[in-house]
């Protein structure tokens, strides 16, 4: 099977629902856009942000742990949705759904993240945008993951685990399984981007959850150990040359 793009996904909120898209336009050295743009912080979160805002929003990256995050609560790994006009559209199933104006509207959000947040956890405060990207790491990456590793995984596992919970933002189809571990330092081609592997991808157990119910499923931390011999599932890489890519394109490299 020729290596093609099989799917795109963008995320607008940290660890808070995702979309599909048929295609968007890379930049050299940029993040996918719109992705991770939004980020809701916690009250930890706030004690690292102060110091380090311009005009209320971060100035600088910040990281995960002062955001909500999937590995503290199972729930917010079943919030799907995204971006509907001039409005974000999120579904729960355990909560109504939500239509808000992230610019205007942010409390809305932060009330409805509330019942699916730990109590014991340090509580949501405030949705912020910033000037960095939210990614769990400093760098404009894009993380390539593989339909063929996953359709391993999830053989080896018994369970159909879904591309959701791997908040990935390109999927590749036609590689062979994990060869996508051997790729550091490659440049893949996209259509007629180019992007360099740059790391793995380590995983934590937000990936543990099922994103149609919210709750754990299986530990997955320990079965990508036990399988594979390491807790990494996918990779990151840089774009190089920039481009349109739409799914259907051809992968190379």
């Amino acid at each position: 099977m020729t290596a093609h793009l099989a799917h795109i996904r963008r995320h607008p909120i940290k660890s808070i629902g995702g979309e599909g898209l048929d295609g968007i336009r890379l930049q050299a050295a940029r993040r996918l856009p719109g992705d991770r743009e939004w980020a809701v912080l916690t009250e930890a979160g706030e004690r690292n942000a102060r110091g380090s805002e311009t005009d209320g929003e971060p100035d600088r990256w910040l990281p995960k742990s002062c955001f909500l995050r999937g590995v503290v609560s199972a729930p917010l790994q079943a919030i799907s949705g995204g971006w509907q006009g001039n409005r974000i559209r999120l579904r729960q199933p355990t909560r109504p759904d939500l239509a808000f104006d992230p610019e205007t509207e942010a409390e809305l959000l932060i009330d409805w993240l509330r019942p699916l947040w730990p109590a014991g956890a340090p509580a949501p405060t405030r949705l912020v945008r910033g000037a960095a990207i939210w990614t769990d790491v400093k760098w404009p990456w894009i993380s390539i993951l593989s339909m063929d590793s996953l359709a391993e995984l999830e053989a080896q596992t018994g369970k159909s685990l879904g591309i959701e919970r791997w908040r990935g933002n390109l999927w590749i189809e036609g590689w062979e399984p994990f060869a996508e571990r051997e790729m550091i330092g490659q440049v893949i081609r996209i259509g007629d981007t180019e992007l360099r592997v740059t790391d793995q991808i380590g995983r934590c157990q937000a990936t543990s959850a099922d994103t149609r119910t919210g709750e754990r499923d299986l530990d997955m931390i320990e079965a990508l150990e036990r399988l594979y011999g390491a807790t990494n599932f996918g990779i990151y890489a840089e774009v190089v040359t920039g481009g349109d890519i739409a799914a259907g394109d051809g992968v190379s490299g």
